[in-house]
């Protein structure tokens, strides 16, 4: 098997996760939608694409280790409804003028929000494709990678990188030995050493039922929404000592 090596290193990085109130959470770690995502913005695909995103996201295989686990925090964000502009009715691509429903406070009070993060941690992933002939192919994302179309940003659009996303290519005996053999990236502030927390897909093997959990992780993008769940494991992934 062949995978694509990923490290994302930034300041401030979200994944996204199930949202159900005011509150938008991270997951622990990076799904497929946000590389669907990724690869998209860096072929220079648009959201009217959807279909071959979709596709796209179908093929994708990945697991994910933390070499340097992140630190959860919260950012709080307000708006102000009762700016003008935002006082009158909208139109609506409906043809419709719409406008909050709810007493004064509703209307044009401040709404709040909390946005979660993973703050200074660096995350390495091994991204493989099922089948592996149809395009865009591992060397048509390697080189969207390489050359992106656009500027690339994990998770949200304030979440940039602080170097290259692509770290390598590597050949292996199945994913979770490549991301295996991938040395542990240092940073010159802080280190760390020992198992390291990871997730895989549950069908590659090699965990328990306890370690075994669902993920919504699949955006329908000709639609816009999420929608569908597939089965994970998370565990720590031994470090491989490096060669002497």
């Amino acid at each position: 098997m062949e995978a694509l090596i990923l490290r994302f290193d930034a300041p401030l990085m979200s994944f996204g996760g199930v949202m159900v109130d005011q509150h938008n959470v991270t997951d622990r770690f990076p799904g497929l939608s946000l590389f669907a995502g990724l690869f998209a913005n860096a072929l220079g695909w648009h959201h009217r694409d959807g279909e071959r995103i979709g596709r796209l996201q179908e093929r994708l295989i990945v697991a994910s280790r933390w070499d340097l686990a992140g630190e959860a925090i919260r950012d709080y964000h307000t708006v102000d409804l009762g700016q003008e502009k935002m006082r009158h009715p909208g139109w609506t691509t409906r043809g419709l003028p719409e406008h909050r429903e709810g007493g004064p406070d509703a209307r044009y009070g401040t709404h709040q929000r909390y946005r979660h993060y993973w703050a200074n941690g660096l995350l390495t992933t091994a991204l493989a494709l099922a089948e592996a002939d149809v395009a865009p192919d591992l060397d048509a994302l390697e080189a969207a990678l390489r050359h992106p179309a656009r500027p690339l940003f994990i998770g949200r659009k304030a979440c940039l990188p602080a170097g290259p996303i692509l770290a390598g290519r590597r050949s292996g005996d199945g994913l979770l030995a490549i991301l295996q053999a991938e040395p542990r990236a240092t940073c010159r502030v802080r280190n760390a050493s020992g198992a390291m927390a990871a997730r895989w897909p549950a069908e590659l093997g090699r965990a328990s039922e306890e370690q075994t959990h669902p993920v919504y992780d699949q955006r329908d993008w000709h639609n816009q929404w999420h929608a569908g769940s597939r089965l994970v494991a998370e565990g720590p992934l031994p470090e491989v000592p490096p060669c002497t």
